[in-house]
């Protein structure tokens, strides 16, 4: 591996899974607490009924870049966002250790949550409602952070929502109910509705699941389009592939500790996913990107 990644630093090829104690992050694409820019999250830990799912994971996010939050079912990906969106409160470490969640310098956790709202939003998987919104209704929720309490729909705000429904490939819908959509229909609405809160660090957990494979390129290619107008972007997603060819950076989790952090060339090797995953991978390269194509068989 490559000076740009991070891996920990006690197992065996270097990849192993172990605690913040153990991780180092070296090269030109590195970033660590020396850095005020981007999303660093420092000795995050979050439990429940006894049973630690995040264990002091380390995490960044270079600003104006796709990361990838990458890791087999049950790693953590989908806790670790929303503690980082501040969904919920962080548990304390097991040496007693507070969390940081930092993005430009400035602390999320300490931000009152109508402030936070306007400098990150956070796309969930499967979210729903039963409530008859029309899916223009449903993106101008993503308003309310930028305008006062109580205060209706503005020329701006709707005008905000309508570039967003454009943006994610939803304008037709506008008019729909939102309940009368596919699966795939409402994560791209869920994807306008942030896109209409104007966020400078974009969260989103599995942004592809339940679409088709030009839907799903299209939203990475929206995600790309964001972070070179310079929003950081954060994605949870389980197509290994698909974060080789449109992330700049990945994050792999499992059993809910980082495992290695770095550029996807970098990361996204047999020695790091093998034994991750449970596979047999091979890399390829992409004859026209030059970027990592994986394969993948079961372990003998």
């Amino acid at each position: 591996m490559s000076e740009t990644t991070r891996t920990t630093t006690d197992a065996p090829s270097g990849v192993g899974v172990g605690g913040p104690q153990d991780v180092v992050e070296v090269g030109p694409g590195a970033t660590g607490p020396q850095d005020a820019g981007g999303l660093d999250a420092r000795r995050v830990s979050w439990s429940v009924d006894g049973r630690l799912i995040l264990d002091g994971v380390d995490c960044t996010a270079p600003t104006g870049a796709v990361s990838g939050l990458l890791g087999p079912n049950g790693s953590g990906k989908s806790t670790l966002l929303r503690v980082l969106a501040g969904v919920r409160a962080p548990s304390a470490g097991a040496a007693g250790d507070a969390a940081q969640v930092r993005f430009e310098g400035t602390d999320l956790l300490a931000l009152p949550r109508r402030r936070r709202a306007r400098v990150l939003a956070l796309v969930e998987q499967d979210a729903s409602t039963d409530l008859p919104l029309s899916v223009l209704d449903a993106v101008l929720l993503g308003r309310i952070p930028h305008r006062a309490l109580l205060a209706g729909d503005s020329a701006r705000d709707r005008e905000v929502a309508t570039a967003a429904l454009a943006r994610a490939g939803m304008a037709a819908f506008a008019d729909r109910e939102v309940a009368t959509l596919s699966g795939g229909e409402r994560q791209r609405v869920h994807l306008a509705r942030a896109l209409a809160q104007e966020p400078a660090l974009l969260l989103l957990d599995e942004p592809t699941n339940h679409l088709d494979i030009a839907a799903q390129l299209d939203t990475m290619r929206v995600l790309r389009d964001l972070a070179h107008d310079g929003v950081t972007v954060l994605a949870a997603l389980h197509d290994l592939n698909l974060a080789a060819q449109t992330c700049d950076h990945v994050v792999v989790l499992a059993d809910g500790r980082v495992v290695a952090a770095g550029d996807v060339r970098d990361v996204l090797v047999p020695d790091v996913l093998d034994p991750v995953y449970g596979v047999r991978s091979d890399v390829l390269v992409h004859p026209r990107t030059g970027r990592p194509v994986l394969t993948f068989a079961p372990q003998d």
